[in-house]
């Protein structure tokens, strides 16, 4: 496998990229989620991209303006649009065979590409969109009831039930907000229109243990074909089963016509 770096122009700023594997036809853009670096957290990303690049498609990396070795400023991930674009043309310029470009993100990264309505690639892999507007708002009905299922297979925190450790009133608001119908709201209302209009395939993965996959199934449709669950997975799939799924998943994207 080869791997180099090489810069890019975005609205006047120097980004700066990531290119793992030789050219191909097919190729992956991994978008970074929160301000994470284009290696990722603990070097996750660069590993993955390695393993997809093994599998024969090319993989670029890159930091958004204002993150890790790229200038300007860090508008995070509502405004990282123009980024995502430049960086596919950029990849286009460096592997001029390419003929599909597959995009893939996690978090907010995931949420990014879908406002940027694709984003002018050819297929998108989602992770755990993500969709938590206020940290302090009463969690989704779908993390609840997830929380709840825990805590039931659980025989201390029954103990503690059964015993009067719990507070009730609590208890009864979490019980509410479990039977809640979910809504798309908010961000989750945006970003389920901006993937509305793409043609491309789409996948969307959810970590089962995750709040913020839970966060984003409590917004969307729990019978869309398109979605594929990962049971145990935390949230950046560090569990090497977990690893292995999402592995399997990406490159299922990239290998069909």
């Amino acid at each position: 496998m080869t791997r180099r770096h090489f810069t890019f122009s975005c609205e006047g700023a120097r980004l700066v990229a990531t290119l793992d594997g030789i050219p191909g036809e097919t190729g992956l853009l991994l978008v970074s989620g929160g301000n994470e670096v284009r290696a990722g957290a603990w070097n996750g990303q660069a590993r993955f991209a390695a393993r997809i690049a093994a599998e024969g498609y090319p993989v670029l990396r890159f930091d958004r303006r204002g993150v890790g070795d790229s200038e300007g400023g860090n508008g995070e991930f509502r405004s990282s649009a123009p980024d995502i674009r430049a960086a596919l043309e950029a990849f286009r310029a460096e592997c001029p065979g390419l003929r599909r470009v597959i995009g893939f993100g996690n978090c907010d990264a995931a949420s990014a590409l879908m406002l940027a309505k694709g984003a002018g690639l050819d297929g998108l892999v989602l992770s755990n969109p993500w969709t938590i507007e206020d940290a302090a708002a009463e969690a989704p009905a779908e993390v609840v009831r997830d929380h709840y299922r825990r805590r039931l297979a659980d025989p201390a925190a029954i103990k503690r039930l059964l015993t009067g450790q719990v507070a009730v009133g609590k208890l009864a608001r979490s019980l509410v907000a479990a039977v809640r119908p979910a809504r798309p709201v908010g961000l989750a209302q945006e970003i389920a229109a901006g993937i509305a209009g793409f043609s491309g395939p789409v996948r969307l993965l959810v970590a089962e243990r995750d709040r913020t996959g839970l966060a984003f199934m409590a917004h969307w449709q729990k019978a869309d074909p398109r979605v594929r669950r990962c049971a145990g997975a935390t949230h950046s799939y560090v569990e090497p089963d977990a690893q292995d799924w999402l592995l399997a998943q990406v490159l299922d994207v990239l290998a069909a016509d």
